[in-house]
């Protein structure tokens, strides 16, 4: 079970591990869980992926009414969480991130169900920072993310890119990046501009003004992804300019884009960021001022440090800026294969099949028991445990026995009911390596 979503950066990597998923376990039964107003409504039907809704949202930067309304729904969405887990009983559950993950995640992890949760971002979400405390294991993709999650539990493999355009870009994957056309070339340099699933309108104005004013001096191509609230009026200002671009509000075939593309310019999302260094394109970014702790301006950060991108923020860049940074890298091949072998370098096709790799292993290892309360059915009866840390577990009731005999014993003040706590802690029977349960209650 994979659940998230919201945006295409939380959506498309838990897609990926999907496919990849299917790829290895043809039979293997694989459900999505999101919310009717995130894009896992529109996108994964489209796709041929299982989806169920529950009801919930956002309380990080919602504002007072927003905070509110999603506190409102979140025990229904709990409720909701907890019966579509008991319906699907997955053999382990993936949470890529917003808000429709954090019900599903914790009611699986009460379960005793292996969970886990892929950051994609150098900041991680609300929702996956509290989520972190619980799960088994947390994949993640920038290094600065490692200080907010135990050592112990982190996977540093990267994002998860779609497995077709893994397969589509294998082989530049992995050879050395062909060295870009000359200016005076009869092919001119193709630039691509995305400002992601949904479009940027800052993104789209100051992108078109700078590509308009170089396509009269230089040979390029413009391919313009607009997004569907904008598709219009960008698409009217370079036929007003003379310039020649293919625009689209969505373009589904990413791979044959990135393809085509020599260089990029568009937001700093953790997918674009992922699968631009799978197709090894230099990129300039302008990083969404408004996302969640500024996640983007760190994602773009981390990449130009490295040499494989440039980086403006929003506010203080203008067509101009824009345009001088772009004409030495049209002009200069050098320069671009630098920024490409750079981009490459920081690629992990790798990502979804390891996450699917924990999968299949934690879910041979079986179910692992909350540190709670927790019921188990075994055939017609059912009964209350209490498990302990080394995954056996005694009845509710042998335990309130021992702790009942232990309390006798040591007399029944204050002072006595600590002293059985200790002793209870120390000298019970199921604490001993080997020691036997009084209840053998499994799933």
């Amino acid at each position: 079970m994979i659940a998230g979503g919201g945006t295409g950066g939380h959506l498309f990597p838990g897609v990926a591990v999907a496919e990849e998923l299917r790829a290895r376990l043809p039979d293997a039964a694989i459900r999505f869980v999101g919310t009717a107003r995130g894009i896992e409504a529109r996108v994964l039907p489209e796709l041929g992926w299982d989806l169920e809704m529950i009801e919930v949202s956002g309380l990080k930067t919602v504002g007072v009414r927003g905070l509110l309304r999603g506190l409102v729904r979140l025990p229904r969405a709990l409720w909701q969480a907890r019966k579509v887990v008991q319906r699907f009983a997955p053999d382990a559950v993936i949470g890529v991130g917003g808000y429709a993950s954090g019900p599903i995640v914790l009611m699986a992890r009460l379960r005793g169900i292996p969970t886990a949760i892929c950051e994609q971002n150098s900041i991680p979400g609300l929702t996956n920072k509290l989520l972190g405390r619980v799960v088994r294991a947390v994949f993640l993709s920038f290094e600065e993310s490692r200080r907010f999650f135990k050592a112990k539990k982190i996977r540093m493999i990267g994002n998860p890119v779609r497995r077709e355009l893994l397969q589509r870009l294998g082989a530049t994957t992995t050879t050395t990046p062909t060295p870009s056309t000359p200016m005076n070339a009869t092919a001119p340099i193709t630039i691509l501009v995305s400002g992601g699933s949904q479009g940027a309108v800052a993104v789209n104005a100051v992108a078109s003004a700078a590509l308009i004013a170089l396509a009269h001096e230089l040979p390029i191509a413009i391919i313009h992804q607009t997004g569907a609230a904008d598709l219009e009026a960008t698409a009217k200002r370079y036929a007003d300019a003379g310039v020649p671009a293919a625009c689209a509000a969505f373009i589904k075939d990413m791979a044959s884009t990135y393809q085509r593309a020599d260089l990029v310019i568009g937001r700093a999302g953790a997918t674009t960021v992922a699968e631009l260094a799978i197709a090894g394109k230099p990129a300039i970014f302008i990083p969404y001022p408004h996302a969640a702790d500024n996640h983007q301006e760190r994602n773009a950060r981390e990449m130009a440090d490295k040499g494989a991108a440039l980086s403006f923020p929003q506010a203080a860049l203008t067509a101009t800026t824009l345009a001088d940074a772009l004409r030495p890298l049209i002009v200069d091949p050098a320069k671009r294969r630098a920024m490409s072998d750079a981009m490459r370098a920081l690629g992990k096709p790798g990502a979804a099949a390891a996450v699917i790799d924990w999968c299949l292993a934690a879910a041979e290892s079986g179910p692992i028991h909350s540190h709670g309360l927790a019921r188990w059915r075994s055939g017609a009866r059912a009964c209350w445990v209490w498990p302990s840390r080394r995954r056996s577990s005694v009845s509710f009731a042998a335990r309130w026995s021992w702790a009942r005999s232990m309390r006798v014993a040591m007399g029944s003040s204050g002072g006595g009911r600590g002293r059985a706590r200790a002793g209870w802690a120390s000298r019970a029977p199921w604490r001993a390596p080997g020691a036997r349960t009084a209840c053998r209650c499994r799933r």
